[in-house]
Parts: structure tokens; sequence; C-alpha cells
């Protein structure tokens, strides 16, 4: 049962990451992997929120592995900096590298104090 819960929550996130991500990198037409960042700072707001809120295992392994974990990138976070980086866009390879973990972690955060403000 663990296995389809994590499925139906990716089914949800996968598209919905590619669909973000689209979206958002239309509105920004730059180098920068604007789709990518808000993608991953959103998971972790999320991630971060179920954790502050304490949810349940089901729950957790529904909207933390499954949707979270298909939303979220970490593989494309690396490849595009990478090719950031080999486009000689090294301020902006070092902006998202730097710029992503402090986001993620922040919004990590933020969302587990807004979760635990409400509980």
């Amino acid at each position: 049962m663990t296995v389809l819960w994590v499925a139906m929550g990716a089914a949800v996130g996968a598209p919905l990451r590619y669909l973000t991500d689209r979206a958002v990198q239309r509105l920004h037409r730059s180098v920068f992997p604007w789709g990518t960042f808000t993608v991953n700072v959103v998971g972790s707001f999320v991630l971060g929120a179920l954790t502050g809120a304490g949810a349940s295992s089901t729950v957790t392994t529904l909207v933390g592995t499954g949707f979270c974990g298909a939303l979220t990138t970490y593989s494309t976070f690396a490849y595009e900096t990478l090719g950031l980086a080999e486009r000689r866009a090294v301020g902006a390879a070092v902006a998202n590298l730097a710029g992503s973990v402090a986001a993620g972690v922040a919004a990590a955060l933020l969302g587990w104090l807004s979760a635990r403000a409400l509980i």
C-alpha cells in the first residue's frame, strides 16, 4: 500500500513540476532557471509544513515522499547549475547554487514554523 501512496502523490507532483517550470520560465526570459528554483522552494515549504504539522505516516508518504519527491528536483538543479557554468554564466551558476540551498532551507523552516503556529 505504501508504494501506492507514493505513486499517487508522484502522479500529481510530476506533472505539476513540469507545468510550473514551463510557466515560470516563460515569465522570466533569462538564463537563470527560475522554474526549477520555484518548484524546489515550494516543495521545501510544503515538506517543512508537513513536518511541523506532525502529519501521519500515510500523509507523509503521500505528500512528502510522493508529491514533494516528484515536484522537487535535485538532478535538474545540478544539471542546470552545471549548464550555467559551462556557458560561462558563472555568476548565475553560483547564485543558483547558493540561492537554491538558502531559499530551500529558509522555505522549509518557514513551512515548519507556519504549521507549528497554526496547530
